[in-house]
């Protein structure tokens, strides 16, 4: 191998260099300062699992992302968590059994086999927010105003949210008994809004149910799709009609709360369809091709971990949010240069200053006073009237 080979990182996996990796951890501790505030606990999940609680309550796709190797001590299949989400739900049933609501949040790399799309990163740092334990439309409101405050924290500008509700398309397939190779056509087509396939799946059915899952695929746009649904499923089942109030009642609370926030409603998105049980929402930014940000209703993923418990939650990827946002760090850093003298008097003046929350390079060997720009000090410490004080840098 050539030398310059031995620098080459794969495809999707990436270092971060100063000062974006500044700027990466500033705005990891804002946000976890920001999930505290919130009631939010947060946890740290191992890197590699057992592959059957790291895939548990997941779908294909999560599957596909997951690296894979086998354990030398137990001869056990192993995969790097691809997704956190399942691992704090395995927290939440097993490790902690509470009985009432329980709000974790986490911030950490994940690895994906294969990248959500061509141009993304293979190595994201996730950071999200669950809320387990309440099935009430306030915690999903509560989920989605926090992950809203995330954006508006990193300053990312021009956001829009989208919503929709797996409910209304999971209790018309009941209704019209679909096969599960005829369901997930039918899922496929409506993803596509291929309404022509959809015509044809739903050929021979009752013709009110053909009719309301044809709608389906034409239900998106503004606030006025929520009535229009209620016109076009009118004579849907009754659990199609609460997730359709549920969803209006989320809507609701959010225009309340966020009114100069562009909503976007689609009752045909079916995002995480196998995955969540309720409402699903993703946030967009013009000029990026996929959500920022996603989540949803997911009341079945601690089933796996023998306790199902109600729960909602988001996620997002920290590097997508500080490259897209206006930059989270302060002023710029600045610092104190002090010479390479070894004075007990300096030593303490240094520590000190260190304490006081400043930023203090000392010079090594040979490096000059020249050199403190480079190290982004503006003031050095000098020897004056016998004791050492912070002065400018002279220009």
């Amino acid at each position: 191998m050539a030398t310059v080979e031995r620098w080459l990182l794969p495809d999707g996996i990436e270092e971060v260099l100063p000062p974006e990796a500044d700027s990466i951890e500033l705005a990891r501790r804002r946000v976890l300062d920001l999930f505290q505030c919130w009631g939010y606990e947060l946890v740290i999940t191992p890197h590699i699992e057992y592959i059957e609680s790291l895939l548990s309550g997941a779908g294909e796709d999560l599957d596909l992302r997951t690296f894979k190797v086998t354990d030398p001590q137990s001869g056990r299949l192993l995969g790097f968590r691809a997704d956190i989400t399942p691992q704090v739900a395995r927290i939440d049933a097993h490790s902690l059994r509470r009985n009432g609501p329980s709000r974790l949040c986490y911030a950490g790399s994940v690895l994906h086999a294969r990248p959500r799309a061509l141009s993304t990163s293979r190595s994201p740092i996730q950071l999200g927010a669950e809320l387990y334990g309440d099935d009430s439309p306030a915690s999903d409101v509560e989920v989605i105003s926090l992950l809203l405050e995330v954006l508006d924290l990193a300053r990312v500008p021009d956001v829009h949210l989208d919503l929709g509700h797996v409910g209304i398309y999971r209790g018309l397939a009941r209704a019209a008994g679909l096969s599960g190779e005829t369901e997930q056509q039918l899922f496929d087509a409506l993803q596509r809004k291929a309404h022509d396939e959809v015509a044809q799946l739903t050929a021979g059915m009752p013709a009110g149910l053909a009719s309301m899952l044809q709608a389906l695929a034409e239900l998106c746009g503004g606030r006025e799709v929520l009535e229009l649904a209620q016109a076009c499923l009118v004579e849907a089942p009754d659990d199609v009609h609460a997730a359709l109030d549920e969803l209006l009642s989320i809507a609701d609370a959010l225009e309340l709360r966020y009114p100069e926030l562009p909503l976007y409603f689609d009752l045909g998105e079916l995002r995480g369809y196998h995955y969540h049980t309720g409402v699903v929402f993703a946030a967009f930014v013009p000029g990026v091709g996929q959500s920022i940000a996603q989540g949803g209703r997911y009341d079945d993923i601690g089933a796996a971990f023998g306790r199902a418990r109600p729960a909602t939650g988001f996620s997002t990827d920290l590097k997508t949010l500080v490259t897209l946002g206006q930059r989270l760090a302060d002023a710029p850093v600045e610092g104190v240069w002090a010479p390479d003298v070894h004075d007990l008097y300096l030593w303490k003046e240094i520590q000190r200053l260190r304490r006081d929350g400043l930023r203090v390079v000392q010079a090594l060997p040979g490096q000059a006073l020249a050199e403190a720009a480079v190290a982004g000090c503006d003031r050095q410490l000098v020897l004056q009237d016998g004791r050492w004080q912070v002065v400018p840098v002279a220009s």
